[in-house]
C-alpha cells in the first residue's frame, strides 16, 4: 500500500507564496485566526512524516533561530510539525540537521519520495518546498495538493510564485473549507492534462 503525499501551501489569492523583503504583511499575510491556526494544528498534530526540500529547510530553520523576529514561527501547529519524523532531501546540506527527528536523503526527489511512498506506514507532508514539489506533481506523486489562500493580493511585493514553470493540471476538488470567515483552504487531487 502507497502512503497518501500531501503538498501543503499557503498562497495570496494571486499565487504567491511569501512577499519580498520590503513587504510589511508579517507572517499569514496578518490574516490568521483561531480557526486556522487550531485547523493547522489538527493536521500536524496526528501521525504523519514531513518532507522538505533543502531551501524551504534552510528557510524554516532560519525563522526558528530567529523566533523572536518571527513570533508567528513560535504557533503551536509549527511545533508539531516539526516534532513530525521529517526527511530533507538535499545533495547540498549535511547532517547533523538542527530539526528534532530529521534524516538527510540526498540523491533525485522523485526517487526518494517513491521509496517513502512504499514504505511508510504514515501519510507524508511537505509545506512549502515549492520547485521539488512541483517536480512531484509532474511525476504524478502528489495524491493530494492543500492550497491555503489567504484574502490578499500581492503584485507589488508577491515572492515565490506556486505554480510559476509548472505543467499543466486538472485539479479534482476533494474538500473545501473556510476558516475565521476569511481564508480558504482547498484540498485538490492533481493529474496532468
Amino acid at each position: 500500500m502507497s502512503a497518501t503525499y500531501t503538498f501543503d501551501v499557503f498562497s495570496s489569492l494571486d499565487g504567491f507564496a511569501s512577499v519580498s523583503p520590503d513587504g510589511d504583511w508579517g507572517g499569514y499575510w496578518g490574516k490568521q485566526g483561531p480557526e486556522l491556526l487550531d485547523h493547522r494544528l489538527e493536521l500536524y498534530r496526528g501521525d504523519n512524516r514531513l518532507v522538505l526540500g533543502a531551501n524551504a529547510f534552510r528557510e524554516f530553520s532560519a525563522m526558528l533561530a530567529n523566533a523572536d523576529d518571527f513570533p508567528d514561527v513560535l504557533d503551536p501547529w509549527v511545533t508539531a510539525m516539526r516534532s513530525c519524523p521529517t526527511t530533507v532531501v538535499s545533495n547540498s546540506l549535511n547532517e547533523p540537521l538542527d530539526w528534532p527527528d530529521a534524516t538527510l536523503a540526498a540523491g533525485d526527489a522523485l526517487e526518494v519520495v517513491v521509496r517513502m511512498k512504499e514504505e511508510s506506514d504514515v501519510p507524508i507532508r511537505s509545506h512549502g518546498s515549492l520547485s521539488m514539489n512541483r517536480a512531484l506533481m509532474e511525476a504524478g506523486l502528489v495524491d493530494r495538493l492543500q492550497v491555503t489562500i489567504y484574502p490578499v493580493i500581492t503584485g507589488r511585493t508577491g515572492a515565490q510564485p506556486i505554480f510559476a514553470g509548472t505543467q499543466d493540471f486538472d485539479l479534482e476538488l476533494l474538500d473545501s473549507t473556510l476558516l475565521d470567515g476569511r481564508t480558504q483552504e482547498l484540498v485538490y487531487r492533481p493529474t496532468l492534462h
